[in-house]
């Protein structure tokens, strides 16, 4: 049996990490509540941009616009992984690296050339200790992304694209659902796929004019796609990341109920011990 003072270690010891979780707890609870409102911020306006898109779309537009392209065969594929540059969120990060990864063996195994392009600390760190090529490496994404940084992952992807030196772009992400559904997801992202019932974009008066507006239309479409990703996984790993401390601080408590019965139970010990010490000394003495 331990001594009391080593339980006694023990216990301080597991309360400063109950404190430390609650506090992190805390700190995603806040972080949580502004990342969801972020997502439900870019959802009125990604949909309506998407509806845009699918009924403007004609398939003459595909030979105008090289964003609009569809290759006839998909040999050069882009992956882009968008993690976490923080652990202690339970299997959020493992969870996309593992989608990540099994996108990439099977893609490899179609024979095709898939490059890996990945955002945040933790698939960087994954992917360079199995020494995997990585094309990019991206961490100064921050908690509250903006559609900046969602222009600056995806403008050399369409600039690659409309140059045909690539194929394909696939997305691997964590969709948001809720606070407790955070499963990772691959999303096609390049090229734009025709939507099933085309809306001839005859029936609307237009103006500026309808390759105007597809000008400008796509990118921005295309440059939403991303960021709500990112506003997605941001919120997904501040979710993902509370429930972790939470059950660490759940786990905490329960460890400190069964040090404290430990500790109760050797001091008993103790005393017990102490007591027969003192009367076999008095009757030692009698």
């Amino acid at each position: 049996m331990q001594s009391t003072k080593e339980v006694k270690r023990r216990i301080r010891s597991v309360e400063n990490t109950r404190q430390i979780t609650r506090t992190m707890e805390m700190v995603a609870t806040s972080k949580l509540k502004r990342a969801t409102d972020r997502v439900r911020a870019a959802e009125p306006y990604g949909d309506a941009l998407g509806a845009i898109v699918r009924s403007l779309y004609l398939r003459k537009l595909a030979e105008a616009f090289p964003l609009l392209h569809q290759p006839e065969e998909i040999r050069r594929v882009a992956v882009l992984v968008v993690t976490a540059n923080r652990g202690l969120c339970g299997g959020f990060n493992a969870g996309i690296i593992r989608e990540a990864r099994l996108l990439r063996e099977d893609l490899l195994e179609k024979d095709l050339e898939p490059e890996l392009h990945v955002v945040g600390k933790k698939g960087i760190a994954f992917f360079s200790f199995r020494e995997i090529p990585l094309a990019l490496q991206k961490v100064d994404l921050g908690d509250a992304p903006t559609v900046e940084d969602a222009e600056d992952i995806i403008r050399p992807f369409l600039d690659r694209f409309e140059a045909r030196e690539l194929d394909q772009l696939l997305l691997v992400s964590a969709e948001f659902r809720s606070a407790l559904s955070t499963p990772p997801r691959v999303f096609e992202v390049l090229p734009v796929r025709p939507p099933k019932k085309v809306q001839p974009a005859d029936h609307y008066i237009l103006s500026p004019g309808l390759h105007v507006l597809v000008n400008r239309l796509l990118p921005a479409y295309l440059r939403n796609i991303v960021y709500r990703a990112l506003v997605e996984n941001a919120a997904a790993e501040q979710g993902a990341r509370r429930t972790a401390m939470k059950s660490a601080t759940d786990n905490a408590g329960d460890m400190l109920e069964t040090l404290t019965r430990n500790y109760n139970r050797a001091r008993q010990g103790q005393i017990t011990q102490q007591i027969s010490e003192i009367v076999g000394g008095a009757e030692g003495l009698a």
